[in-house]
C-alpha cells in the first residue's frame, strides 16, 4: 500500500466531520476522498491502490468500523494499509479496543488537528 501518496480515505457517516477533516487536511496538501458508509469505503480501497492512511469512524450504521476494520484486516491487499479508528465514544477501553480490533491508531472527537496531522504525518514517513 501506498505510503508515497498523500491520499487519505475518511469514512464517516456524518457529512459536517467529512467536511471538518478535509478542510483541514487538504489544507496541509493531503489529498481526500470520502464514503459516507463502510461498504462503500472498502470499495474505495479495493479500487484506488494509492490511498494511504484510512480514517475510520467506528460507530457507523449497517456496518460498524469494527467491521469494516475486520474485512480490511482480512483481505490480503489491503490488510497493512494504516487505519485511524476515529470515535465520538471516548469511553474507558475504546482505544484498546479499537487497537484490538486492528486500528493502527486512535483518535476520540472531537478531533484535535495537531495530534491527527502527527499521526498522518508518522503513517506517511514524513
Amino acid at each position: 500500500m501506498g505510503s508515497s501518496s498523500k491520499k487519505v480515505l475518511i469514512i464517516d457517516d456524518d457529512t459536517r466531520n467529512i467536511y471538518a477533516l478535509r478542510m483541514v487536511l487538504k489544507a496541509k496538501g493531503y489529498e481526500c476522498i470520502t464514503a459516507m458508509d463502510a461498504q462503500t469505503g472498502l470499495q474505495l480501497l479495493t479500487d484506488q491502490p494509492d490511498i494511504g492512511v484510512v480514517l475510520l469512524d467506528m460507530m457507523m450504521p449497517e456496518m460498524d468500523g469494527y467491521e469494516a476494520l475486520e474485512m480490511i484486516r482480512a483481505d490480503q491487499q489491503l490488510a497493512t494499509i494504516p487505519v485511524i479508528a476515529v470515535t465520538a465514544q471516548a469511553m474507558v477501553g475504546d482505544r484498546e479496543k479499537c487497537l484490538a480490533a486492528g486500528a493502527s491508531e486512535y483518535v476520540s472527537k472531537p478531533i484535535d488537528q495537531d495530534i491527527l496531522l502527527e499521526l498522518l504525518k508518522n503513517k506517511f514517513n514524513m
